[in-house]
């Protein structure tokens, strides 16, 4: 049998409209592609941004600022040595882009000048960590994308 031209443009549309929905079929069903909003509130939240370069401007000041490293027990932050750490308040977040599942929140609670993260929160991956922190009435913010 032999396929003249118009069959065989019409199998090829036919072929390459069959990959496309395939692959927008995919995308919409299939829980490992869903990306969600790292914010619900997102305009809300580019409205009080320059709050933000405020305080990280604050944060640059310092002599030494907001270290972190990761430990086996988990994630360690190091606030300044030369600062009272009695008087630091804030809290820190820890975003996953890609699950708000595993978005959390913790406030800063201090016995010394370091923080823990315990592991059992952070899965592998990249994360946007935010610490929002006060001092002597100061605000100051430290933001960082990191890779566990």
């Amino acid at each position: 049998m032999k396929i003249n031209w118009g069959t065989s443009i019409v199998l090829a549309f036919v072929g390459f409209i069959s990959f496309i929905l395939y692959f927008v079929i995919t995308m919409n069903v299939d829980k490992a592609y869903d990306h969600e909003l790292v914010t619900e509130d997102y305009y809300g939240v580019e409205l009080a941004y320059q709050n933000d370069i405020d305080r990280l401007n604050n944060a640059k000041t310092l002599k030494e600022n907001i270290s972190y490293r990761k430990s086996p027990e988990g994630l360690v932050v190091y606030f300044p040595k030369d600062l009272d750490y009695k008087n630091i308040t804030g809290k820190v977040m820890l975003y996953r882009p890609s699950s708000k599942k595993l978005d959390f929140e913790t406030p800063i609670n201090l016995e010394g000048s370091e923080l823990l993260i315990s592991d059992k929160r952070l899965v592998d991956g990249r994360w946007d960590l935010r610490i929002e922190w006060t001092y002597q009435k100061e605000d100051y913010l430290f933001k960082e994308e990191i890779h566990l």
